[in-house]
């Protein structure tokens, strides 16, 4: 039933967007600390999209630059895509990788078909992703796939002739997820851009509370985070679980530069952390995996002045909506921000910039 006070909310004018501190005016910022050079985006062209391991440092600030530029100024953007189009197949449910995507490649110019459930596929009769894939090299420009079976996108990969994007692949990777987290970093920390070494005092401490062994998200974001080891000072992994880094996996990272620790007292660490990073869902065939449920954040939460907190959604109990009020909340600057992280990529890898 609609209230009185319903009623009165409906005859006011919607509130125009929050340009503030939550990360809507930092993409300027980005833009002044670096430099364009969008020769590091060569290489990106007409390739596969698989995993953070195939991005080096220019790569990721220069594509971080040009969504800043679309962030910004999206009267420029051309429509370069007029004419592609893309396919778009989530086999797992999804709401903001997928959204974001075809936001982006609508906001290019381009046109989409979506595959939202294999069921309404030949998969239904048993056919495989390699012969998907053979089909779809005639009906569209790019693929972008996410699967809850990290080798699927691997099988498709086998046949195709038209770039493919990896939308997250089981507990493997999600390598543009990652993207829009560093993009989001970036924002609010412009010094891990530069490439020389970042004074003692300037460097960032990040909290990561997940299980970077069992979450694509985080692997992802731990391989990018790597190229930016000058401008942090130490990562500190927050989790209860007993074995939560995968094999060699701690050893990879901390051999390409992170100093990380672990911990399973939140309370404690917050009060130092610039960067509060929080998942606790692990995409497993089938379904889901919940970790760290005992974690919490809220606006009573002891947070460090200027700090920002990521979540790359969708939030159960561990993110409260009294966060949503507050400077620290930077997780819906962090969704917004990767449609014009995708929007930088889908331009680099089919070589049109806006």
């Amino acid at each position: 039933m609609v209230t009185e006070e319903k009623l009165q909310q409906l005859d006011q004018p919607l509130e125009e967007p929050v340009l503030d501190a939550q990360g809507f005016e930092s993409p300027r910022a980005l833009m002044d600390a670096v430099e364009e050079d969008l020769v590091p985006l060569l290489d990106l062209a007409h390739r596969p999209v698989i995993s953070a391991r195939q991005f080096s440092r220019d790569q990721l600030v220069q594509i971080s630059r040009l969504a800043a530029k679309f962030e910004t100024e999206p009267q420029r953007i051309t429509r370069p895509l007029t004419g592609k189009i893309l396919i778009s197949a989530f086999y797992e449910p999804s709401t903001r990788t997928r959204l974001s995507f075809e936001s982006a490649w609508h906001r290019l110019g381009g046109d989409i078909m979506s595959i939202t459930d294999p069921a309404t596929t030949g998969i239904a009769k048993g056919e495989s992703l390699y012969d998907v894939g053979e089909m779809l090299n005639n009906y569209g420009d790019m693929v972008v796939l996410r699967d809850s079976d990290e080798k699927a996108v691997y099988e498709m990969l086998e046949s195709l002739r038209i770039p493919i994007v990896n939308g997250g692949n089981g507990i493997d990777e999600h390598p543009t997820q990652a993207m829009a987290d560093i993009y989001a970093m970036l924002k609010a920390h412009p010094g891990l851009a530069s490439p020389e070494q970042v004074a003692e005092d300037q460097k960032i401490r990040i909290g990561i509370i997940g299980v970077p062994g069992r979450m694509r998200t985080i692997r992802s974001l731990l391989l990018f985070l790597t190229h930016f080891s000058k401008g942090i000072e130490e990562i500190v992994v927050i989790a209860d679980d007993a074995e939560i880094f995968s094999d060699g996996q701690k050893d990879e990272l901390e051999q390409s530069g992170l100093k990380l620790r672990v911990t399973k007292k939140l309370q404690n660490e917050l009060p130092q952390l610039d960067v509060v990073y929080i998942n606790t869902i692990a995409w497993v065939s089938g379904g889901y995996e919940e970790h760290g449920n005992s974690y919490r954040l809220d606006s009573s939460s002891p947070f460090k002045p200027g700090a920002i907190v990521l979540h790359p959604l969708a939030r159960g109990e561990e993110l409260d909506r009294s966060l949503d009020k507050t400077p620290y909340n930077w997780y819906f600057a962090q969704a917004r921000g990767a449609v014009f992280i995708r929007m930088a990529l889908l331009s680099a890898i089919l070589k049109s910039y806006s």
